[in-house]
């Protein structure tokens, strides 16, 4: 097993691309705190894995951070993982139409957890010798979409801020590295087309090359693979699972 002896924390576990990495990583032999806004939806989740728990917790909170270190390592003892999947995006819109309330939240949740992330776990993984964190970001960050301006912003800062990770913490062991997803069929694809129809599925599938959209298990094999020991020399990159909608 890829993942035996590893503890991993993983936000947004309790559906969409989250609940695919967490179900791969525990097929793969690792401990798991499911974190989730939705408690009840995580701890049904981890009810069914036999070395997993769960924790209601909004990422974009300096406290709730906390918590969720406390946690892990008072269920399992450290932590070897980190994936920040938890997300959120305003509807696709024009730029102006998106208040800023709506603005703040994309941010907070999206970028503001990585800062938050960091502030927390990073201590734990220096006197541990070294760990990983793993960002599920998305392409678009780096092809962005019209009528998702903020949000694509939002997803840029997330990549840029991994990189710069992965370089000043290198020299600690403790690795970061970028999953950017294309548009996979989870609860906020009708976010990002504006509305859910088969039309608006068709334009979406047209601009991906391999003519589908993205599914929890292709980006939970990319975060198996970037969070397991096979990519201890993997640090700082950006890798796109999006059926070539980046090329």
């Amino acid at each position: 097993m890829r993942l035996k002896n590893k503890v991993a924390v993983i936000t947004g576990g309790a559906q969409g691309f989250g609940l695919g990495i967490v179900e791969r990583f525990a097929q793969e032999g690792a401990s798991l705190l499911i974190v989730d806004l939705k408690g009840e939806a995580a701890a049904a989740v981890a009810d069914k894995l036999p070395n997993a728990t769960a924790l209601s917790a909004d990422v974009s909170k300096d406290a709730d951070w906390n918590s969720i270190v406390e946690g892990a390592i008072k269920a399992f003892g450290r932590i070897d993982i980190v994936v920040n999947n938890a997300g959120v995006s305003h509807r696709n819109q024009p730029m102006l139409d998106v208040d800023e309330a709506e603005f703040d939240r994309v941010y907070a949740v999206n970028v503001k957890s990585i800062y938050l992330s960091a502030r927390h776990c990073v201590p734990v993984f220096r006197r541990q010798g070294g760990g990983n964190f793993v960002q599920i970001a998305s392409t678009a960050g780096v092809r962005p979409r019209p009528g998702l301006t903020w949000y694509n912003g939002s997803k840029g800062a997330v990549i840029v801020t991994s990189r710069s990770m992965a370089a000043e913490l290198a020299k600690e062991n403790i690795r970061v590295n970028v999953i950017n997803p294309v548009a996979g069929d989870t609860p906020l694809l009708a976010t990002f087309m504006g509305e859910d129809t088969p039309e608006k599925r068709a334009q979406f599938r047209a601009t991906i090359p391999m003519g589908r959209l993205s599914t929890p298990l292709d980006i939970a094999n990319a975060a198996l693979f970037l969070a397991s020991d096979e990519a201890e020399f993997i640090t700082g990159a950006c890798l796109e699972v999006d059926g070539g909608r980046c090329v």
